[in-house]
């Protein structure tokens, strides 16, 4: 009985964190998003890139406001709580690379680690296949974080460098609503299905205030598991899982299955390494896409460096053909021969990244 107390007083705000945003993304799919797509930063981020004309496919442009709002919720929670660091300068042309490398493996899958978890909330089984490439990934950048891997240190910076990214989002935001006309927005597609902007707003400032306030990481918990034995963020991703379960059962709409799946493909292997490159090279970039997101408005320019590749990798899988089509009722989809060569080529980038990073440890 004590050891079961002890854990929920050690582990209760992770816990309640993961319960929250689970309930928040399956209430911005009942108002809009598409199913099982409450939030995902990398497809999210790719519909922005659309939005601001980086790339054509016109089924995925829109201004996500969710994107919006983490920023701006963790910017708020920041300055609440005098955390705002404007620091930055580590390697930013290298971590420029890894944003790039890391969306194009996530658009290989078709979604970030935030996604991942709330795909198996909704039953699909093909991103347990992600997990395992995703475990794997950030296996093998323990090894390289054991032999000495790093990007350098980072340098405390203007405040105005710092506030770079919460400006950016707030003046995109005024465009999305003031002159939307500036914007790009899909008729049809995945980028078609959206919360209203109120709500998508509303719902990423309190995951963004979460992801501050928690220092939340998909693969900084599993990181942390296998260095440290610490699972505290494991058991917020478990809270998400459980949850978005658990609405989508009272809702009629968890279907485990392979097949079948919203904005998803069976193409096992390539699910399985895409993920596992998002894996390693956010361990190289010291934290998810969504952690990234959070870190940018919490004052960190080279998390900013970090998702404006992502950015630009997002246009780039697009415009190449990188990306990984849904499967449809008239296709199976799947991984493009080109989304195959861009992985084998984002891995080889990753072990030369990461061995010509290391520092002998004294």
């Amino acid at each position: 009985m004590n050891k079961v107390k002890n854990f929920f007083k050690n582990n209760w705000m992770y816990i309640g964190a993961g319960i929250v945003i689970g309930v928040v993304a399956f209430v911005l799919t009942l108002m809009g998003n598409p199913a099982n797509m409450g939030f995902c930063i990398a497809c999210f981020l790719r519909d922005t890139a659309g939005a601001l004309k980086l790339h054509s496919a016109a089924v995925v442009q829109y201004a996500r406001p969710e994107i919006i709002g983490i920023v701006l919720g963790a910017f708020a929670i920041s300055l609440l709580r005098k955390d705002f660091k404007p620091t930055g300068g580590s390697a930013p042309v290298t971590r420029f690379l890894l944003g790039m490398i890391v969306m194009i493996g996530a658009l290989v899958f078709l979604g970030c680690p935030l996604r991942m978890v709330l795909r198996i909330g909704g039953g699909d089984l093909n991103a347990i296949i992600a997990l395992l490439g995703f475990i794997g990934g950030i296996a093998v950048g323990v090894v390289f974080l054991n032999l000495g891997f790093t990007l350098r240190r980072s340098y405390d910076l203007p405040k105005l460098e710092a506030a770079v990214a919460p400006a950016s989002s707030a003046f995109l935001l005024i465009i999305l609503i003031g002159v939307p006309s500036l914007l790009v927005f899909s008729e049809t597609g995945p980028a078609s299905m959206r919360a209203p902007i109120y709500a998508a707003l509303i719902g990423g400032l309190i995951v963004g205030a979460i992801g501050q306030r928690t220092r939340a990481c998909f693969v900084g918990g599993i990181r942390d598991g296998m260095m440290f034995r610490q699972f505290h963020m494991v058991y917020m991703f478990v809270a998400v899982i459980l949850t978005t379960i658990i609405c989508n059962a009272f809702a009629g709409k968890l279907h485990f299955s392979f097949n079948d799946q919203p904005v998803a493909h069976s193409d096992f292997l390539w699910n399985f390494l895409g993920m596992a490159v998002v894996g390693l090279g956010s361990v190289f970039l010291g934290g998810c896409p969504f952690r990234q997101l959070v870190l940018s408005g919490s004052g960190n320019s080279d998390s900013t460096i970090a998702v404006l590749g992502m950015i630009a990798g997002a246009a780039l899988a697009h415009n190449w053909g990188l990306a990984s089509a849904a499967a449809s009722a008239t296709a199976e989809g799947g991984a493009t021969d080109a989304g195959m060569i861009a992985i084998g080529v984002c891995i080889v980038l990753l072990l030369v990244i990461g061995f010509c990073n290391r520092k002998k440890v004294s």
